[in-house]
């Protein structure tokens, strides 16, 4: 198999789910091309395992996609010449080969600021969406981690219907399995002040598409009630990180709305936490989400997002119909703030549902969908 992705590492949705089917692929014995800026040594290592570095210039990807996109199709026809299966993310190499859809640009245009790096992330949307268009086209087969996704590249991409299919993501039911009580006591004390509750945001921010904006409106107003006694600790780095934290201190939320960067331990960080706020405007699956799951966390998020087709109908009333809604998600905050208790017993049967589908699982029904279409 000659896979092209960016990454293979263990860190991000995209990058996690590529690396656990190079890693599934490879240890089944095949011979694995990697078409990469970087992979995880513990793959690399491997005898089976080859990597083509592709430069990324000035540590841009924007600069590195055309040159990924040369040296993967290279790589693509090279392998099929001697019966190798090529497989691409999107619009990152359009080329006759298997297309894992992870993200579909024609879905989210991020909003167009004054920044330079405003203007250059409108700009690679343009071209993104060009491509993943013409991808779609050549696509031998096209796979998508959601039915919404699924929805997006058949309607809007012009995906062959009956060549797409839907593969949800796996997780690391090790890394994400709910500690006991004294570990989640250690870790809850790390993030909460005076003993607090505490709700997670995780998530990039970049761009607004993550929705930490309407948490920020909500946690505003249910601030001005003295009976709030949750705390916010979002999880991420981007271009607006320092601009968020100025935000609160400016209008006093203190320690009530802390932004805590880049955090390598989300684990441990989900681990000290009570629940999960994701309202995203586009969320083509959401990994995030499904580890706050797994630690049996309560997890509001947007009723459009790709994992909320797993929630069952018990826990639907957890997924938001508007993201932009501040008064939408203050309501359903409050609810679960008053019965949370009740909240996160109900969580424990779709935890246990969720840890069951590991990354090796997802891995081995994307093999078997392709030696089925090819058969």
């Amino acid at each position: 198999m000659v896979i092209v992705t960016g990454d293979f590492v263990k860190t991000g949705g995209m990058d996690r789910a590529n690396y656990a089917l190079a890693d599934y692929v490879s240890r089944q014995g095949a011979a694995v091309e990697l078409v990469s800026h970087r992979a995880a040594h513990e793959l690399t290592e491997r005898a089976n395992v080859t990597l083509r570095r592709v430069p990324k210039p000035l540590g841009s990807y924007v600069l590195g996609d055309p040159l990924l996109s040369r040296a993967g199709t290279r790589a693509i026809r090279e392998g099929a010449r001697r019966g190798a299966v090529g497989l691409v993310n999107g619009g990152n190499c359009p080329v006759r080969a298997v297309n894992w859809v992870h993200y579909v640009h024609a879905a989210y245009h991020p909003e167009f600021g004054r920044s330079s790096q405003s203007v250059r992330r409108f700009a690679y949307g343009a071209h993104a969406r060009r491509q993943e268009r013409l991808a779609m086209q050549r696509a031998e087969l096209v796979i998508t981690n959601s039915a919404a996704t699924r929805r997006l590249v058949v309607e809007k991409l012009g995906a062959d219907p009956n060549k797409t299919f839907v593969v949800y993501l796996g997780i690391d039911a090790e890394a994400f399995a709910p500690e006991d009580s004294e570990l989640r006591a250690r870790a809850h004390a790390e993030l909460s002040v005076e003993g607090r509750p505490v709700v997670a945001f995780v998530g990039a921010l970049g761009d607004r598409r993550k929705g930490l904006d309407t948490v920020f409106e909500a946690w505003r107003t249910l601030c001005r009630s003295s009976s709030w006694d949750v705390d916010l600790v979002a999880v991420g780095a981007g271009s607006e990180l320092d601009a968020w934290r100025a935000r609160a201190r400016r209008v006093g939320l203190g320690e009530r709305f802390r932004l805590l960067g880049f955090r390598p331990d989300v684990p441990w960080v989900l681990a000290g936490a009570d629940a999960l706020v994701a309202p995203t405007r586009y969320e083509p699956f959401g990994v995030g989400v499904l580890e706050a799951i797994a630690k049996s966390l309560p997890a509001i998020v947007s009723a459009g997002a790709g994992v909320a087709e797993l929630y069952p109908p018990e826990l639907r009333h957890l997924l938001l119909g508007d993201p932009e809604s501040a008064a939408e998600l203050a309501d359903k905050l409050t609810t679960w703030r008053s019965r949370q208790g009740e909240a996160a017993a109900a969580m424990r049967p779709f935890s246990e549902r969720v840890r069951a589908r590991g990354w090796d699982e997802m891995a081995k029904d994307i093999v078997e969908l392709i030696a089925a279409h090819a058969s």
